[in-house]
């Protein structure tokens, strides 16, 4: 359910590289999302490095929602990249995972392309 994939480059590299994959895979970057300063913003303080991607690709998008409006809970595609001891660390839960919770067999192809390139995209970001 879980896709994971580790680096030895820094977080700043691997950011990069994410960025770089998903334009060149036609999928755009909605939002970035710090969580380390997010919850320091509110009062919690939280020491990991963890950015929390948001990727879509309008094309699949529109098919997805047009098979069932709830898919929408489940977009857009969340890449996390986070720093541990000595590595970053991307991971996403697998868009096949996900779409099987909204019963509409005939996304899984929508599902299975989307899996793919998001894959792709972190294994050349690592």
């Amino acid at each position: 359910m879980i896709y994971k994939v580790e680096s030895t480059k820094t977080l700043g590299e691997v950011t990069r590289a994410l960025e770089a994959a998903a334009q060149r895979h036609k999928f755009g970057v909605i939002a970035v999302h710090d969580l380390k300063a997010k919850l320091k913003e509110k009062g919690v303080d939280f020491e990991p490095e963890c950015l929390i991607y948001e990727l879509c690709n309008p094309q699949q998008a529109k098919k997805a929602l047009e098979g069932n409006l709830d898919v929408s809970t489940a977009l857009p595609c969340r890449i996390s990249v986070y720093k541990t001891a000595d590595q970053v660390v991307l991971s996403t839960i697998r868009p096949t995972a996900q779409i099987g919770m909204f019963n509409v067999p005939e996304l899984q192809t929508v599902a299975e392309e989307v899996e793919k390139t998001i894959l792709a995209i972190m294994n050349e970001s690592a």
